[in-house]
């Protein structure tokens, strides 16, 4: 584990302790920018990634967070975890050549269950 993760990590559980699970997704991303402002930790919000196809770039894909420009966040708020949800986060790591990413499920009773670590 990595010192970075694990800042990340430490604010997203501060957030899910103040809000509980059940919000929507656009509400934890807004309170955990905020603690990782309260925490001098710098991010990218909503920051769009380009897709190759056959040498043409496509755009319309969204990172929920780009922290310290090396690990992606994504935010969901769901029952469970689904397969496809992994499947994006990978194909984020793909797309933009970085190495780790967080998938954050603040559906879940204690967050520390709904965290997935993805590394390269």
């Amino acid at each position: 584990m990595d010192n970075l993760t694990e800042q990340i990590i430490a604010a997203a559980i501060e957030v899910h302790r103040i809000l509980g699970p059940g919000l929507l997704e656009s509400i934890y991303e807004e309170a955990l920018c905020h603690e990782l402002v309260l925490r001098g930790i710098s991010f990218e919000r909503q920051k769009e990634v380009e897709i190759v196809y056959k040498g043409v770039r496509i755009k319309g894909q969204r990172l929920d967070l780009l922290v310290n420009k090396e690990v992606i966040v994504e935010i969901k708020s769901v029952r469970r975890l689904e397969d496809v949800f992994s499947a994006q986060v990978l194909s984020y790591l793909k797309s933009t050549g970085l190495k780790r990413a967080l998938l954050l499920n603040y559906g879940e009773s204690r967050l520390v269950d709904g965290i997935k670590r993805f590394s390269l």
